[in-house]
């Protein structure tokens, strides 16, 4: 039993890896987009709600805290706790897909949403300091043209929320498999499943929630608080 133990801590440590390696792949496209357009980067997230994003970000922390109540509960035979605590934990995943959808309906109805439909019309004066002083000398001096085949700002400001959406999607997505194996958790809990001897299923989904939890910690101030100030 403790050989499958930690083989399967194992398992998941090297399946967690992998997911590094995709969220990577995907944090190393937004740096090197943002180093390019840092200008419309920050005009993008200004169009993010901040409150919104720090409340998910508290509900994820509450979350990670309720699933290692879980995992103490299952070592220590408490089932009733044990099934509070994996509810408890649903609950605020839950809640958090919730205020995704929130999010996601605002972006939709401000034409926000990358494609044909995308339009970006600043609510925060659409200028940068930097923009600014440079849009006079831009129209009266060609030299100060964009060269050929450079975005325009309504395009890269798109391209902040290609990566908005394909961050926090696939991140929604790992939240959505959580939920379906908390659940699992929670009907084999209730059938008296697990034991302070066994409960390898309550450890390793904890292992995942965690990872899932500490990825939307990079996401959040990436997204939501990284040029605000401009």
């Amino acid at each position: 039993m403790e050989q499958q133990r930690e083989a399967g801590t194992l398992g998941m440590w090297l399946f967690l890896v992998t997911e590094i390696m995709f969220f990577g792949g995907m944090f190393l496209a937004y740096a090197l987009f943002r180093s390019k357009y840092p200008d419309q980067f920050a005009m993008g997230s200004h169009e993010l709600d901040i409150v919104l994003g720090g409340v998910n970000t508290a509900v994820l922390i509450g979350s990670s805290l309720t699933m290692a109540l879980a995992v103490w509960a299952a070592q220590v035979g408490r089932k009733k706790a044990l099934m509070g605590f994996l509810a408890l934990t649903m609950i605020l995943g839950t809640a958090f897909l919730g205020i995704k959808v929130v999010e996601y309906k605002a972006k939709f109805d401000h034409h926000l949403f990358p494609g044909t439909s995308f339009h970006y019309e600043p609510h925060h004066g659409g200028e940068t300091a930097s923009t600014a002083a440079a849009a006079p000398a831009a129209a009266s001096d060609p030299r100060m043209q964009l060269p050929a085949g450079e975005l325009d700002e309504n395009r890269s400001v798109q391209l902040f929320f290609v990566i908005y959406f394909a961050l926090t999607g696939v991140h929604a997505l790992h939240m959505i498999i959580g939920l379906v194996a908390l659940g699992l958790l929670l009907y084999w809990s209730a059938r008296d499943q697990y034991s302070p001897e066994w409960h390898p299923h309550i450890e390793l989904t904890g292992l995942y929630w965690h990872f899932v939890d500490i990825a939307w910690i990079f996401i959040f101030p990436l997204l939501y608080l990284i040029g605000r100030h401009v």
